[in-house]
């Protein structure tokens, strides 16, 4: 009870927050909850950057823990048996362009001097999945909510920008109606933006089915979560074990024979494929989709809790004057990722 009475000012004040951030995402799909919850949380700590007092625990749990259930409740979303259906089509495109994007930004990070953290979570949220990839990764790599918030909005930046351009370039491009559910789901960072650029093509086309397409193949991008995290978490063990031994590396591998998965794996990131699993045996028994929507919605209302929570710790003078690299590194990735999806389709003759 005295953890619930510490935490519950700050987490109810981030939920609160979050009703309206909601609402304007609903009205505004481009842009999206969670970019509405970070510039809220920004928008207060550039006015008020004094002690928060009792508020204080409930917004650092809000900002950690709360995102990592945003994550599990993200598995509900995720039926494996539509994916299957779609990725013997889409998976070689999902893989070149997720490569495509963590090489870049490897190269990127050491080019312009990035951050690592930042750069780590600018690559996994191009190439991944946006919000949600970061929200994975970050608690994986001890990232601080600064660079989450860094990471956020250099993905935000390039979504809205896909999201007003791809249809047209598209059309541009005479892809078909596939070839654009294909191109929508790997080159487009965020769910949000994936859905709001399919739905503008399928307006400019008639007929058209793209937006089914592009979402279940952005789902199948949403698993790559999964072995991202697991390599991330043996890399920080890693790092951690050869610090600890004072950087010399045969202590450091001699170290790793007490490796401890336990440790190293991410046990939010299993309940999330218990919560996939679950969701596949559900429909596979029949089940409807509309059973996991309360789930679906909940987790996004938990991210854009944890995003205001993220925005309230964040420096936003510091955030513009440091934004230079990490933007270039985005839109690096961005432009390599389109680039990769088009020519990978013309190489498989969908498009």
């Amino acid at each position: 009870m005295d953890t619930i009475k510490k935490l519950f000012p700050g987490v109810a004040l981030c939920a609160v927050a979050a009703v309206p951030c909601w609402i304007l995402g609903t009205w505004l799909p481009v842009v999206g909850g969670p970019v509405f919850g970070i510039l809220l949380g920004m928008a207060i700590a550039l006015v008020y950057r004094g002690d928060r007092g009792a508020l204080t625990q409930g917004i650092q749990y809000s900002s950690k823990k709360i995102l990592q259930y945003a994550v599990i409740l993200l598995g509900f979303g995720l039926n494996l048996g539509q994916v299957a259906q779609v990725g013997a089509l889409s998976l070689p495109i999902i893989v070149s362009t997720i490569a495509t994007a963590l090489i870049v930004a490897f190269v990127m990070c050491k080019a312009l001097k990035v951050p690592g953290r930042t750069a780590t979570l600018v690559g996994v949220g191009s190439s991944i999945c946006g919000g949600s990839a970061i929200a994975a990764t970050a608690p994986v790599i001890k990232a601080d909510d600064e660079e989450v918030a860094q990471a956020i909005s250099v993905i935000f930046l390039f979504n809205v920008v896909a999201a007003l351009i791809f249809p047209t370039l598209g059309t541009v491009l005479g892809l078909s109606n596939e070839g654009f559910g294909l191109f929508a789901g790997t080159a487009v960072n965020d769910t949000s933006s994936v859905t709001a650029a399919a739905a503008a093509w399928d307006g400019m086309h008639p007929g058209s089915n793209a937006l089914d397409q592009a979402t279940i193949v952005k789902l199948t991008r949403t698993l790559a979560i999964i072995p991202i995290t697991l390599v991330l978490a043996l890399w920080q063990v890693r790092q951690e074990k050869a610090q600890a031994t004072g950087g010399r590396e045969e202590q450091a591998a001699g170290a790793l024979g007490n490796f401890s998965l336990k440790r190293a794996f991410p046990l939010f990131i299993l309940w999330f494929m218990v919560a996939s699993a679950f969701t596949t045996i559900v429909m596979a028994l029949g089940g409807s989709a509309e059973l996991f929507a309360p789930l679906k919605d909940l987790s996004k209302f938990f991210i854009i809790m944890a995003m205001f929570a993220i925005g309230l710790n964040t420096d936003l003078v510091k955030l513009v004057k440091t934004g230079g690299k990490p933007i270039a590194m985005g839109f690096v990735c961005w432009v390599c990722i389109a680039a990769v999806s088009l020519g990978a389709q013309q190489l498989l003759g969908v498009w």
